[in-house]
């Protein structure tokens, strides 16, 4: 299983998928090989991820039509056969990988997109209050989602907090999980 963390931290919540799968990666361990990438704005770049792996968790922000910070667990193929998503171009890059596949007659992974709405989506880092206060929850459903498929978490001792990943992701010296 592959999780992937989709946006563009220099465009405040569109980069929240980067901070949560750094999040994931620096503050649990998991029963099974879990690989945590950060895709950026990666976009048709990811294509060899994809095609490598069954099983694709992706993080993102969704341009949708609700109150921000509403999570949404929706199955990729639900998203990917319109071609284009409601989102930024990376979003659009990693869903026509899977329509490239599609085509090409390749076995397409199962995906799922665990999004939530941006409050703000503009240029500067960090996150929006309302992404902020529900940056828990967030992760929560991932790992909701995780253990439903019988993925088992354990949080490590001294954990990392959210904004010292932001904070990170300031500093052009900050590593990020890649």
């Amino acid at each position: 299983m592959v999780i992937i963390g989709i946006g563009n931290v220099l465009q405040k919540d569109d980069g929240l998928g980067v901070y949560a799968a750094t999040y994931l990666n620096e503050n649990y361990t998991f029963s099974e090989e879990i690989k945590i990438i950060n895709g950026g704005v990666e976009g048709i770049h990811l294509l060899n991820v994809l095609e490598e792996n069954n099983h694709i968790i992706i993080l993102d922000c969704l341009q949708l039509n609700d109150t921000p910070a509403s999570i949404y667990a929706i199955p990729a193929k639900e998203i990917s056969g319109y071609g284009l998503n409601n989102g930024g171009a990376h979003e659009i890059g990693i869903l026509q990988c899977m329509d490239m596949m599609e085509l090409q007659g390749k076995k397409i992974p199962e995906a799922i997109v665990i999004g939530i709405v941006p409050g703000e989506v503009t240029f500067a880092f960090g996150l929006s209050h309302e992404l902020i206060d529900a940056f828990e929850g967030y992760i929560s459903v991932v790992l909701q989602y995780l253990a439903k498929h019988g993925i088992q978490y354990t949080s490590k001792d001294n954990p990392t907090i959210l904004q010292e990943i932001i904070d990170r992701a300031k500093d052009p010296s900050g590593v990020m999980i890649g």
